[in-house]
């Protein structure tokens, strides 16, 4: 992408609104404009991070045997009083009536929906278990949107839900969530903490949710510092075996947020407990029949008698996860994107665009790139140098080729680590291969 023809509306000066980090340089970094309260346009540069998150998201649902779906936002009021959550919900929920005086809802989540789904469709016990999953917009009518993206009233989100013949098979397919959630957290360059939770108004009577570190965080976090040497890479997932010890050796560790912090056992931890702040970024529930027992969501047993199906649902905030990361990583001059989400992971800033040999090397490694799939921007403004290297900085590109006239003389060109600062000369070809790997 050609910097010269792009959309990238940045800003020097931070907005008064924002206060936090995250909202600060998404609105500085031109990512998002605010629409109205706590609703958000996505501009081209926040858009990119958003499909990339959302891509990994997808990629993990997928890997794990989750089917993709796609749910409307507007969802029937009638099912939602069938499984008694209507009126229970609260103001959150946005109610509409349309022309024909029917109730509808804008989905906040969509237990209800799947439920009528699959009991309208799914009859025998021979065609479970089934994994479905979503990425839809949702909206809950915050009191006090805040925060940005990190406490809108609209937000994407991944949801996904399991329907199985009993308890023991419910717990599978939990398992198989809880060990997907840490590997999608990995992928997007997080360290998430598994934390048991309250199951509030979803239900049931097992529960995580994952809390990513972050100094910046909104809540007061404790936990074994053996989680921070904790990792899935490298390690083969059998899906169909059994995923109960891989999961104890996460859930075994001590982990809790400020509310439900046990003093008996930090003490007995010594040198081994950590404090922090975190991020909760993900949830899973499982609650058995609290759905499908009041929606009659059964199907045929093995023995010929007709069955409740068992229910769990997990969800991870994609927008959320945009502001998340930025509050994860992020330093003065701001934001520092894991490669993996990066909108663009090599940045080509030209010093002196009408010199012919800067924009010869410029072109000619901007194009190499491009060809070879990487995701590149190219600073080919008629701007001051610094200016393009604050903005480079601003919008996080992890890899910044940088041409002078004088390196271009010689064939050498200048390679930064966003995250590092550590800079290194190098010839041309050593750069492009530098960056190929």
């Amino acid at each position: 992408m050609l910097l010269s023809r792009y959309f990238l509306p940045t800003l020097k000066e931070t907005p008064a609104e924002a206060q936090i980090v995250s909202h600060r340089l998404m609105l500085r970094a031109g990512m998002i404009r605010q629409s109205s309260a706590g609703i958000y346009s996505w501009l081209p540069l926040g858009l990119r991070v958003l499909r990339k998150i959302e891509r990994i998201v997808r990629e993990e649902q997928d890997a794990f045997g989750c089917v993709e779906m796609l749910m409307p936002t507007l969802q029937p009021a009638e099912i939602w009083q069938e499984s008694g959550r209507y009126d229970a919900y609260g103001p959150e929920m946005l109610r509409i009536i349309d022309r024909h005086e029917r109730g509808l809802l804008y989905g906040p989540t969509n237990e209800e929906m799947i439920t009528e789904i699959f009991r309208s469709t799914v009859r025998s016990y021979r065609h479970l278990p089934k994994l479905l999953y979503h990425i839809q917009w949702k909206f809950r009518d915050e009191i006090r949107p805040r925060f940005g993206v990190m406490r809108g009233r609209e937000f994407l989100m991944k949801d996904a839900y399991s329907f199985d013949l009993d308890r023991a098979g419910a717990i599978r397919s939990y398992n198989k969530m809880f060990v997907c959630y840490l590997r999608t957290f990995e992928r997007l360059g997080l360290k998430a903490i598994p934390m048991r939770a309250d199951t509030g108004p979803i239900g049931g009577d097992l529960s995580h949710e994952f809390v990513i570190l972050a100094d910046t965080g909104e809540s007061e976090i404790a936990y074994h510092r053996d989680f921070l040497h904790m990792s899935l890479a490298g390690q083969p997932v059998d899906l169909e075996g059994d995923l109960q010890p891989l999961v104890d050796a996460f859930t075994g560790k001590y982990a809790a947020t400020d509310e439900q912090r046990d003093p008996a056992v930090e003490a007995a931890l010594g040198e081994a407990l950590v404090t922090g702040r975190g991020i909760e970024v993900g949830h899973i529930f499982s609650f058995g029949t609290k759905y499908s027992r009041p929606m009659n969501a059964v199907v045929v047993g093995p023995g010929g008698d007709s069955v409740c199906v068992e229910m769990g649902s997990y969800g991870i905030g994609v927008s959320r996860l945009v502001g998340a990361i930025i509050e994860a990583s992020h330093d003065e001059a701001g934001i520092i994107w894991p490669e993996s989400v990066a909108p663009f992971v090599v940045g080509i800033l030209s010093l002196k665009p009408d010199d012919a040999a800067c924009a010869a090397i410029g072109q000619r490694m901007y194009e190499q790139l491009v060809a070879q799939g990487i995701d590149v921007v190219y600073d080919d403004r008629d701007e001051r140098a610094g200016v393009k290297f604050s903005e480079m900085d601003l919008i996080g590109v992890p890899h910044q080729l940088i041409i002078g006239p004088r390196g271009a003389k010689s064939g050498q060109v200048e390679l930064k680590d966003r995250r590092t600062g550590e800079r290194q000369e190098l010839a041309v070809e050593a750069a492009l291969a530098r960056l190929l790997k």
